[in-house]
Formats: C-alpha cells, structure tokens, sequence
C-alpha cells in the first residue's frame, strides 16, 4: 500500500492489487508488446548476403547492423513479417541516420524490384502473401507515424505503391482504402487541431491587448475544484494526443533542422504543449496575485491545493505539477501574510510527490501505481494518466545522450532504438485514452484565453498585495513602478 499520502487524497491505493489477465494478443497495446519482449527484440536471424549487411546478436537479441541490414529486415516478403515492436523501433529510431521520406521511398524501390511489381504480367502466385504483408507495413506505419504523411512526397509514393499492390491483389483494395480514410481522418484531425490552436492563440492575444481590468476569477467560472481538475485533464489529454512519437527524436537530435524530421517545425506539437504547462503555471500565480484583500487570495490558494489534489487522484500529474509551480513562484511564494493563513500540511502533501529526492522516487512510484490502475480498469475514468510531461522529456534526453548511435564498428546502435522505442510506447498507448469527461466551454475559454500577467506584471501584482520587506525587494519595486509609470506616459502621449 502507499503510504505517503492520506487515502482522502489518492485513491491510487487501490491500484496495487492487479489482476493478472491473459492477452488476446490482437489487444494487447504497444507498450505490452514491448513488456512481453522483455530485455530486447529477439527476431529471426535472417540470412544476409555478406558479412557487412550482418544483424549482430547478444544473448538473443539484436544489437547493431548496418543500416541497410536494419532496412531489409523491415522489409516484409512472400513469408516474412517484422514484428511490429521492430516496427515501430526502427522507424523511430531511424531518424537520427535518414529522413522518413527517403526511407519510405527507398523501401519501396527495393521491393518493386525484388517482387518484380514494374512488370505488366506479374502473377499473384509468385509473390506469396507479399501483398497482404506489404499493406500491413503501411498500416503499422501509418498508424503509428501519421506526421510523417504530412509530405506530399510521402503522401504520392504511398499511393503509388498502393495502387501497384491493389493491380495485383485487387481483394486488398478494401483494406488499403481504410488505410487511407484512417490516414486521411488522422492528418485532418491535426489540422482541425492546430486551426484551434490558433484561433485559442488570437483570442488570449487579442484579449491581454486590451488590457481589460479583470472581472471575475476562477472561482466564480468554476466554484467546484474537481470540475476544474476535469476540465484541466480535458485540455492536457487533447495537446499530449496530437503530440508525434517522433517528436522527442527530433528534439533530442540537434541536426534534425537537416531535414531527419518531418514537418516545417518537427517539434511543434510538443512545444505546445511544454507553453500550455507554463500558461497554467503563470494562470494559476496570476489569480492569486490579482487579488488585493488577502483573504481573496487565501481562499484562491486553497482552491488551486484543492484542485492539484483531484488531479492526482484522476491521474493528471501535468497539472498537478503545474499548480504547484505556480504556488512556488516567487511572486506568490513571498506572500508571507497569505501563507500565514494557509495550511501547510495540505500543500506540503502535495509537494511531497514532486520532491526531486532520488530522481523524483516519489512521483514515479505514483505514476507506477497509476499504470497498474488503467492496465486494470474497467471504469474510463480510471484509465487516465498525464505524465508529468517535462521529466518525461528529460528521460528521453538522458536516455539519447547515455547511448551513442553507432557501434565502435561503425554498426548502428539498434540497442538504442530499442530503448527508446519502449519508453516510448508508453506514451502511445497513454495517447490513446479517451477523456471521460464532458467539455465545458466556459471553463475552457477561461482558462485558455484570459489575459495572464508577465514575469515582472506578476511581481509587482505581488507587491501591491503584501508590500516590499527586503533592501532588494525595495529596488525591484521602484523598478517596476518607474517602469510602469514611463510606459503609461508613452501610451498617453
């Protein structure tokens, strides 16, 4: 049982016990896929031509080749299929050497001509079940790389090479029309995704231009903290979703402007998502701080402790973590007569699960216990999990940097793809969580597009709420003030 938080705040608790369930293996998630393989991907050791397109195994597993070695065992044939955690290992992994255009197109080069598919006359027979193993590869593919799709060049070699595929095995056209209706679903629901994201964008820019004085809060748009907490996951699981798997290979790999990554702007979608985690910091500081009677603030701060509360036990440990970095702002933290009021213990509870201690043990072993919960759940609500985003991401940095590409042989790592292909999978099969909770608008315009203050609005908010104590905090203010005063002149004149 956990026993770092009182049961009134986690119902993770409960997570430990986990019933053990035999997989059909056509549900299991990538992310089991990759548990089930254990220590590493233990594929046939296929035949090569020579010794320098060899595939090295230790103890079982693939270690290294060379990267024509590694592309030819993707290839599917008459009787040969990659496993799909290969799949999604390599194509990952892959874009630290090539750029998924030229692979794609190489892949497909290789097998027109190893299958004969330029010939007017070629037979079915002949080719086996290349057909029906060929399309698989697009649909894992895809599936589990949509972005890469967002080339026109890409877009032209997959039909091409379908239509080739469909002239031979006509019964296939079906599955590769759902393919591309899936694809197609896939990349118009990311440009339905970055249209509002725009327009969310325009909206908070038009709104902190005019400088309107604030009206209402938090509280009165959404008096109840576990309707917040909701609403919070609604708007974390909808960013983290659109977010690439690609992504953090492209933001490990400082050669990715090269062109290894896809996209004008190969990480966009995760960098949105790294600006949402700071607006909520800076959202939830700018509440507190807009308020001059201290006991408006008292009861904002224990509002946001509230909320950072249900996140945890709906599984939403962005958010959570965000709260407490707005709380721990300096703007905020100097509150002395505020925090006076407050009770620590509550906060300190909270706190407690993003200690850094021993590479954030804490955390960890909440996110553990939150995995076991949603492996096992019945109930949608119990399926939710938000990582904490940004030690997410430094995971998969450390992980990068601690593995070199290639072999002191000049072979490529694929013990590294490996690696980051089952950190990875995890984020996949979280991806695909459904958010069980209903949108509320008004809630989400709030949060999304009021106006927040800027790092020096925020303290001298602060300021104007509990005065200036210390010689330094004395110097900022006059800064500010000056400051203020200069700029209003400026617009007046």
């Amino acid at each position: 049982m956990l026993t770092f938080l009182p049961a009134c705040y986690l119902t993770l608790a409960i997570f430990v016990v986990k019933y053990k369930k035999t997989c059909d293996p056509q549900k299991l998630t990538l992310s089991q896929m990759f548990d089930m393989a254990g220590t590493g991907y233990d594929g046939p050791h296929l035949q090569c031509v020579d010794d320098n397109d060899a595939l090295i195994f230790r103890d079982g597993n693939l270690v290294c080749g060379s990267l024509e070695a590694l592309v030819q065992h993707l290839l599917p044939t008459r009787d040969y299929y990659p496993d799909r955690t290969y799949v999604f290992a390599f194509l990952l992994g892959s874009r630290l050497f090539t750029n998924p255009q030229d692979l794609f197109s190489q892949i497909c080069q290789i097998c027109i001509c190893q299958q004969n598919l330029g010939h007017d006359r070629v037979k079915k027979e002949s080719l086996g079940r290349f057909g029906p193993n060929f399309v698989r590869l697009l649909s894992h593919w895809t599936d589990l790389y949509p972005h890469d799709f967002l080339d026109e060049r890409m877009q032209k070699t997959l039909k091409d090479i379908s239509q080739r595929i469909v002239a031979v095995y006509p019964e296939l056209r079906k599955e590769v029309a759902n393919i591309m209706q899936n694809l197609y679903n896939e990349l118009n629901g990311l440009k339905v995704f970055d249209e509002y994201m725009s327009k969310v964008n325009a909206e908070s820019l038009q709104k902190s231009q005019n400088q309107m004085v604030p009206t209402t809060d938090i509280i009165d748009v959404c008096p109840d903290p576990l309707t917040l907490a909701q609403q919070l996951t609604n708007i974390e699981l909808d960013r983290f979703s659109h977010i690439g798997a690609e992504e953090f290979v492209c933001a490990c790999v400082k050669d990715s402007i090269n062109g290894n990554c896809t996209g004008t702007s190969p990480t966009s979608h995760l960098e949105t998502y790294i600006q949402w985690f700071n607006r909520l910091s800076y959202f939830v500081a700018t509440e507190i701080c807009s308020h001059l009677k201290k006991k408006k603030r008292v009861c904002m701060i224990d509002y946001f402790i509230d909320v950072a509360k249900e996140c945890i036990n709906i599984g939403n440990f962005n958010s959570l973590v965000a709260i407490i970095a707005g709380m721990n702002m300096s703007p905020v933290a100097r509150l002395k007569k505020t925090w006076a009021k407050i009770n620590k213990d509550k906060f300190s509870i909270l706190e407690h699960q993003m200690d850094p201690t021993n590479n954030f043990s804490s955390y960890r072993l909440c996110l553990k216990a939150a995995k076991w919960r949603s492996e096992g759940a019945v109930d949608d609500r119990e399926r939710v999990i938000v990582p904490f985003f940004s030690l997410f991401v430094k995971d998969i940095y450390f992980l990068n940097e601690g593995f070199s590409n290639r072999m002191p042989n000049g072979n490529i790592n694929f013990e590294k793809f490996w690696l980051l292909a089952k950190r990875l999978s995890e984020f996949v099969s979280w991806q695909k969580i459904e958010c069980p909770y209903a949108k509320k608008t008004d809630i989400l315009s709030y949060v999304l597009t009021t106006p927040i203050y800027s790092e020096s609005a925020l303290l001298l908010a602060s300021f104007e709420c509990e005065g200036p104590e210390a010689s330094h905090e004395k110097e900022k203010y006059k800064q500010l003030a000056d400051k203020g005063r200069h700029k209003q002149m400026k617009m007046q004149s």
